[in-house]
């Protein structure tokens, strides 16, 4: 199979898709890979290295679209790579289809099978391909907020972990799956005050064991919500439904009754966001206020960290690559159920559940 490899277009995104030992790896397979020339510098890799594993290096994206059976890459295809999609054509990377209508339409009608990472399950129910950059944006969702805090930034001038005799910042975490738990450690590390919820009583118990002292574990309710909202500092949106589109839960009438000066980080825009007044912004421009709020709503948190992001992308989603690849798209849904939900459209239509109903219910 022919494996194109483009650099990546999004704004501020700066990983790449496919590292030099992944090329590798596939070469010895028997597949050809196709890499646009500097795809991986930003995050460190020089087309000499690719070319070292045995890729060859190709002057544009347009001739890896046009060449490539399979495309590799982190984002979604932007305006400009949607007119150089083929029918039959596989494209493998972060989809988020539930958060753009017009991105759906666009890979409906291109007719290529779109392979989303984010809805790719094991044999646990675990989405692997979403895990490690759910642990970073987690992280940096603190390290965000708790700048954004600062009053040159128009936050309210706290420092997240207070000093001696001074109080620390109150944050409330609203999801306490990987980006959630990811968040708690982070803002409990820092000494502030955390409050992480969620809905399933099991996931509470299981974080009130391993979570520091810092950490207070609540059952996640309107009521909860807007009691814990109103005192906090800093918030963190961290609710995911696999492939579906993030619930609002918090309302502007909510956002009113908060202080002015903090700040709500919103992890779940991938997901269309998990606040009435969340849109996305970018690494250029990550901020605007709403009612007071600082809103950060970056889509491609851990892109910014490029390094780091890659060699953890890469590392999940190799084997899948390398199994794509050898297998084609019908027997690699065949692999297991959670092979197929990675398949969220093929011969124009949607063919993943919670997709479907995010859109059916737009």
């Amino acid at each position: 199979m022919i494996i194109g490899v483009p650099k990546e277009i999004k704004a501020d995104e700066y990983r790449v898709g496919l590292m030099p030992v992944g090329a590798h790896l596939l070469a010895q397979d028997g597949h050809t890979v196709l890499v646009e020339a500097d795809a991986g510098r930003a995050s460190g890799f020089e087309d000499a290295a690719y070319v070292e594993a045995g890729a060859a290096i190709v002057d544009s994206s347009a001739e890896v679209y046009a060449r490539a059976e399979m495309v590799v890459k982190v984002k979604e295809p932007q305006p400009e790579e949607i007119g150089r999609l083929r029918p039959g054509q596989m494209v493998f990377c972060y989809f988020h289809f539930a958060a753009s209508r017009e991105l759906t339409e666009a890979c409906l009608q291109s007719g290529i099978t779109a392979v989303a990472y984010e809805t790719l399950a094991d044999a646990k129910g675990r989405l692997p391909l979403l895990t490690p950059m759910s642990e970073i944006a987690g992280r940096m969702s603190i390290q965000e907020g708790a700048k954004y805090l600062e009053k040159p930034q128009k936050g309210k001038g706290i420092l997240l972990g207070g000093v001696p005799g001074v109080a620390p910042a109150n944050v409330l975490i609203l999801g306490g799956g990987t980006v959630g738990a990811s968040a708690a450690r982070m803002a409990a590390g820092l000494a502030a005050n955390v409050t992480l919820m969620d809905i399933s009583l099991d996931r509470l118990r299981y974080l009130d064991e391993i979570m520091p002292a810092n950490v207070t574990t609540i059952y996640c309710d309107p009521h909860a919500v807007r009691d814990y909202a109103r005192n906090a500092d800093l918030v963190i949106g961290a609710v995911l439904i696999p492939g579906g589109r993030a619930p609002h839960l918090i309302t502007r009438s909510l956002l009113r009754e908060m202080k002015d000066g903090s700040v709500f980080v919103d992890v779940s825009i991938d997901q269309g966001g998990c606040a009435e007044t969340s849109r996305p912004t970018t690494h250029s421009v990550p901020t605007y206020i709403v009612d007071g709020i600082v809103h950060y709503c970056v889509t491609n948190i851990p892109g910014a960290v490029s390094r780091t992001s890659t060699h953890a992308l890469c590392n999940a989603t190799g084997p899948y690559v390398r199994q794509l690849a050898s297998l084609g798209i019908d027997e690699f849904a065949a692999v297991s159920p959670g092979h197929a939900a990675a398949v969220n459209v093929k011969d124009g239509r949607i063919t993943n559940a919670a997709v479907a109903h995010a859109h059916a219910e737009g």
